[in-house]
């Protein structure tokens, strides 16, 4: 059994408006929200044994702050450049690729790619647009991440920062 925690980046900043896409960082709620909704995934006792990201700097600061709330080292996050702007197919075979011996992770990106992801995983669900910071928790039904595209996946949360 394994769980893949599908993560949208916190809200950024668009105080700078020559900075580029890529290198926007999180603004004062994104920074409050990632805690929160971090703390949200410990109460319900997910843990996470991999955290992996875009390399985009609102999503590697979303990744870098849940590890510090899940006390897990932030050296220890897998950046992969392709999650930068994914599309579904991408998202797909990285996840396939993803080490056996890991079976809570967590994938750390962007809209719209994510959004799509999320609503390719199960049936039952029906995203919109994921908000910033906002995470769906699948369950899927094997052992092999390599199975992970044909596998069943059961849908267990959708949870964002003004869910109260």
């Amino acid at each position: 059994m394994k769980t893949l925690l599908v993560i949208r980046h916190a809200k950024s900043s668009w105080e700078i408006a020559t900075i580029s896409d890529f290198e926007r960082s999180l603004n004062e709620r994104g920074k409050k929200d990632v805690p929160v909704m971090a703390q949200r995934l410990l109460d319900k006792k997910i843990a996470i044994d991999a955290f992996v990201s875009s390399p985009a700097k609102r999503a590697k600061k979303t990744a870098e702050l849940f590890c510090k709330i899940y006390h897990v080292a932030e050296k220890l996050i897998l950046f992969i450049p392709e999650l930068y702007h994914a599309n579904c197919s991408t998202y797909f075979d990285v996840v396939s690729s993803l080490d056996d011996s890991c079976n809570n992770v967590a994938i750390f990106s962007h809209n719209p790619g994510i959004t799509e992801f999320a609503n390719m995983l199960c049936n039952t669900i029906n995203i919109d647009d994921m908000p910033t910071c906002s995470m769906v928790g699948i369950k899927i039904l094997t052992n092999k991440w390599a199975n992970f595209k044909e596998a069943k996946k059961e849908h267990l949360f959708f949870d964002y920062p003004k869910n109260m």
